[in-house]
């Protein structure tokens, strides 16, 4: 077995005392360290992770407005324009005027149908119209809070709008002087919103519009009570937006309480996983599961590759290895630095590096472009993981690969044998199969 070494100054020492060795955190040494309960992996049948691609045609709900149509003040017209945004999506199609309208609106669509979009530019449209009205916008991760400003950025640029972005592993107090210069809009996450507020720096009866984007992930990340308490300590008369890529008993229970007489929009072009082609790399045990990987990495039909392991500490071991093996890639999971995982994700975007570990923290929300390969290198503990997992490929009309690598030990605990990769003749995977295109 090829031991993974848990930092790049460890390469130098002896793999087999690296692979027993504690991983150094990148957390503040201040801070206690957290545990977790280990999940327990619901019943997961292996056929799951076999599917033949279906390319889905990129236009398959008929667009009824263009963005000119919408009452957007002159300025965000023209830098509409100059990105060259002309037709909007179906959900920024269906949902932006009833924000514009003022309605309550709850947005069910998949991650990367531009849901940012739909309701970013319907708020920055009521608050250039009003500047005394403010916005929150929370979202489950720090990356997905940062790419909502980026977005932002872009759409707001000479409206004299300004937005203070609140989440955790940056320095609290900057975020502190950002909230007392003013701004018209915040995006945090709930945590440091929690913290913040709890401080007395963020009053949440001064917003006039409530955002919860990707909702359904955050109470999943059991951000329950914080959402609860921040949604009881808005003014009555207030706009509520939730978007989420499904709608559970727990979400439809808030938007219930919380909104009043809502406009749904709930939109299904097709699953996002069915121009993704699906299958299963049967391995004996970890040596061999990092040759594998190895070997199709270094195919030039991997041409970007994001890989997902269920721990940070395997996270850490795989990106050591693989850097060691001569692969660009660098590690993206919570014990990051803030400004470690920006700029993992920024070098992983820019194509600096091609290969991305990454945890579950990079599978909700985020858009990543033209990723042409993703590796489950752990199977995931349930089915909604798995299929946010492989979202991240097959965007659009292209044509994604998801590979789930299966030791002899998960394959005995898994529910059902099918053949597989190492029980037939061996088929290359990197390299596109006749009749077929692969994403580059």
């Amino acid at each position: 077995m090829v031991p993974l070494s848990n930092s790049s100054q460890s390469t130098q020492r002896n793999s087999r005392s690296n692979y027993s060795s504690r991983p150094t955190s990148s957390r503040p040494s201040s801070q206690p360290p957290r545990f977790k309960k280990p999940r327990k992996r619901k019943s997961i049948e292996l056929t799951m992770f076999v599917k033949k691609a279906i390319p889905i045609k990129e236009q398959m709900i008929e667009i009824e407005h263009q963005f000119t149509d919408f009452a957007f003040p002159q300025i965000i017209h023209e830098n509409l324009k100059a990105k060259g945004y002309v037709l909007p999506s179906p959900i920024q199609d269906k949902t932006i005027q009833p924000i514009l309208d003022g309605r309550d609106v709850v947005g069910l669509a998949a991650t990367g149908t531009g849901k940012t979009a739909a309701f970013l530019l319907p708020i920055l449209t009521q608050i250039v119209n009003n500047p005394k009205s403010k916005a929150l916008i929370i979202a489950p991760t720090r990356e997905l809070a940062q790419q909502i400003y980026a977005e932002f950025n872009t759409f707001s640029l000479r409206t004299s709008t300004y937005a203070a972005v609140c989440v955790g592993g940056m320095p609290i107090y900057h975020q502190i002087k950002e909230l007392r210069r003013g701004h018209n809009l915040v995006i945090g996450t709930p945590g440091r919103l929690k913290d913040l507020s709890d401080r007395g720096h963020i009053d949440y009866s001064t917003f006039s519009h409530i955002v919860l984007d990707e909702v359904d992930h955050m109470l999943d990340m059991g951000f329950v009570e914080e959402i609860t308490v921040i949604l009881q300590s808005l003014r009555e008369q207030r706009q509520s937006l939730f978007f989420s890529a499904t709608m559970p008993e727990r979400i439809r229970s808030l938007v219930d309480t919380y909104t009043t007489n809502p406009f749904i929009v709930e939109l299904s072009v097709g699953r996002t996983t069915d121009n993704v082609e699906q299958d299963i790399i049967r391995v004996k045990d970890n040596y061999e599961k990092i040759e594998e990987l190895h070997t199709i990495l270094s195919d030039e039909a991997c041409d970007k590759a994001l890989i997902f392991t269920e721990t940070k500490i395997a996270a850490d071991r795989l990106c050591t290895e693989l850097t060691r093996r001569g692969h660009y890639v660098m590690a993206l999971h919570g014990d990051k630095h803030q400004r470690e995982r920006m700029r993992a994700l920024k070098m992983f975007k820019e194509k600096k590096i091609n290969v991305l570990v990454a945890t579950d923290v990079a599978a909700r929300g985020l858009d990543i472009p033209n990723v042409s390969h993703v590796f489950n290198y752990t199977v995931p503990m349930t089915h909604e993981d798995y299929i946010h997992r492989i979202g991240r490929t097959g965007r659009g009309s292209s044509i994604g690969t998801a590979l789930t690598f299966v030791d002899d030990e998960e394959f005995a605990s898994l529910s059902i044998p099918i053949p597989t990769r190492n029980s037939g003749p061996r088929r290359n995977y990197s390299r596109p199969r006749p009749r077929r295109t692969y994403s580059r």
